[in-house]
């Protein structure tokens, strides 16, 4: 028997902080992160505090699309 669409669905994670800064001079790109979510229990974006290899801090990433 055939399900129907999954559940669990894999999304990227973008700094909010290298975003908005429009990449700043000292780094060289843009934190991603690929994880997966159950779209039954957070239909909304999803917001992690994850660790910037190019801020050098914690900050915010939101769920982008592919």
């Amino acid at each position: 028997m055939a399900k129907g669409k999954d559940a669990r669905i894999p999304v990227l994670l973008e700094c909010t902080a290298c975003v908005r800064n429009d990449v700043n001079k000292e780094s060289t790109g843009i934190s991603r992160y690929i994880t997966q979510k159950n779209r039954h229990n957070t239909p909304n974006r999803l917001e992690l505090l994850k660790f910037c290899p190019y801020c050098y801090k914690h900050t915010i990433h939101r769920e982008i699309k592919k």
